[in-house]
């Protein structure tokens, strides 16, 4: 009889246990397609009507800026989608990646500014599980890392193997492209631009379940740990920007927004100390991804000058 009661115990913890993973999972890695797409739904924290007001503008313009679709399939067999912006022949490339839960016009409005200069060509990818892109749950970066090396190939092989490449993200998309850096780019890639990257998954997520969900991180964080591992088959602790950076010569730039409450600046800060060449500037009042709108002749002149100098010349 006792023997009944205990396997019945058993049974409901592991369902309980189940169960509570799933929640955890849909909640944080699975990202359904049919809630995504609406590039001005901007986040809560910008509170300055001025710069919800530029962001709009750039927003308006971007959607308007003639493009061709492309599309890549995954290492794992997803088919990937990308916008692309020509502006000449045997002009650099950039190619960028947009934030966690983002799309690709409303994070990278920004890029406007270098689709409408001439000079480059640009590559806004729509990131797995997001827009059209296929695949069930996003991972942080750490299997969208590998997706940024296909793209980098796809590139190569249409534009021809002097094709000089600049690797750009903001958010998650500045950690895909940092994490990228530790799988031998090609040396097509001669820079890399993380706007708020954080140094690993492990602590940014640990601190949004700490400060904006109010839970005890050290008793969620294990939970959500375990869920990635069972439906998205990765360790989240494995693979990070602190680890990867430091196996490539790539030059790497990073932008930080002093006032950024969702990815903290001192989380980039953690990205330079281990590999201290890193190029890195924060920005005054700037909150979450919002460098470039609170200082944009700045942010664009510090690129001007970092792509000059590391850019090859034909």
């Amino acid at each position: 009889m006792w023997e009944y009661v205990v396997l019945g115990v058993v049974a409901f913890l592991i369902l309980a246990l189940f169960i509570t993973l799933y929640i955890i999972y849909y909640i944080t890695f699975k990202s359904p397609h049919k809630n995504q797409g609406d590039h001005y739904d901007l986040p809560r924290e910008i509170s300055s009507k001025e710069i919800t007001e530029k962001i709009i503008r750039y927003i308006d313009k971007l959607k308007d800026v003639p493009y061709e679709q492309v599309c890549i399939k995954s290492y794992d067999g997803h088919i990937l989608y990308g916008k692309y912006y020509h502006n000449k022949d045997d002009a650099p490339l950039d190619i960028a990646f947009h934030g966690y839960r983002g799309t690709d016009i409303r994070d990278l409005a920004g890029c406007l500014t270098t689709i409408q200069d001439g000079q480059r060509n640009m590559l806004l990818i729509t990131q797995r599980a997001h827009g059209k892109s296929k695949g069930r749950y996003l991972t942080f970066g750490i299997k969208e890392r590998k997706d940024c090396l296909s793209w980098v190939n796809y590139a190569i092989e249409r534009f021809g193997g002097d094709v000089r490449i600049l690797l750009r993200g903001v958010s998650m998309g500045a950690a895909t492209v940092l994490m990228a850096t530790g799988l031998n780019l090609p040396k097509n890639v001669y820079g890399v631009l993380a706007d708020c990257p954080y140094s690993s998954v492990k602590e940014v997520i640990k601190k949004v379940v700490k400060d904006d969900i109010k839970l005890n991180a050290k008793l969620v964080y294990p939970l959500i740990w375990l869920s990635a591992r069972v439906f998205c088959g990765v360790s989240l602790n494995k693979i990070t920007a602190e680890n990867q950076v430091v196996k490539t010569k790539v030059p790497i730039i990073i932008y930080h927004g002093t006032e950024d409450q969702f990815v903290p600046a001192y989380m980039s800060e953690c990205v330079q100390k281990v590999k201290p060449d890193i190029e890195r500037h924060l920005f005054s009042g700037a909150g979450h991804a919002l460098s470039y709108m609170v200082d944009t002749e700045r942010y664009e002149k510090i690129l001007k000058e970092f792509i000059n100098k590391h850019c090859p010349k034909n």
